[in-house]
């Protein structure tokens, strides 16, 4: 969990209708959320909490280029912030991956994401997983490594559920071994 900047603020803030009053709301209590319209400053891919959390944890640490990430713990979804006027790119990049993509919501103009205060709480709804520092630099790269990481999360977490269905048990995986197959190490 991390707290927004100054400059995150501003950059957030300016987002909302009245972007004064957000301000003034985070200043009078820096826990509560606001909500903000998307496609105007920025999109918002949002997916699945499991899905997200292994997609923040792959982007992390390959050190890929990814802007602010929002968990919503009783939604169960995670956000990931784009450029606005991304969707094109990353619809793109995403139907390069894979024929059938998994299941998100790609959310820009119309559409608002509800974000966590300037200083969220471990027990709060709302939590910036990367909370923003400054406004983010566009980067044409940013759309294509969400798009990548998403369809590769989502396989790994189809295969970690098959092996889960195979294999309940330790000793269903034992016994799945051929017979030849010795477990001795010496």
């Amino acid at each position: 969990m991390q707290r927004m900047t100054r400059s995150g603020m501003e950059w957030l803030s300016a987002a909302a209708d009245d972007p004064a009053e957000c301000r003034q709301v985070w200043a009078d209590d820096p826990r509560r959320p606001c909500a903000l319209s998307t496609g105007r400053f920025f999109d918002v891919l949002s997916v699945d909490q499991r899905l997200g959390m292994e997609m923040f944890d792959r982007l992390r640490r390959n050190g890929m280029l990814f802007g602010p990430a929002v968990v919503d713990r009783r939604a169960q979804r995670v956000g990931f912030f784009l450029g606005s006027q991304s969707r094109e790119v990353f619809t793109y990049y995403l139907e390069r991956e894979t024929s059938s993509p998994p299941s998100y919501r790609y959310l820009d103009h119309g559409c608002a994401i509800v974000v966590p205060g300037a200083i969220p709480l471990s027990e709060d709804r709302y939590q910036w997983l990367r909370a923003p520092t400054r406004r983010p630099e566009a980067n044409p790269r940013r759309p294509v490594a969400l798009a990548t990481v998403l369809v590769a999360s989502a396989e790994l977490l189809a295969r970690m559920d098959r092996f889960d269905e195979q294999y309940p048990t330790p000793y269903s995986a034992v016994v799945a071994l051929p017979e030849e197959t010795t477990t001795d190490a010496g």
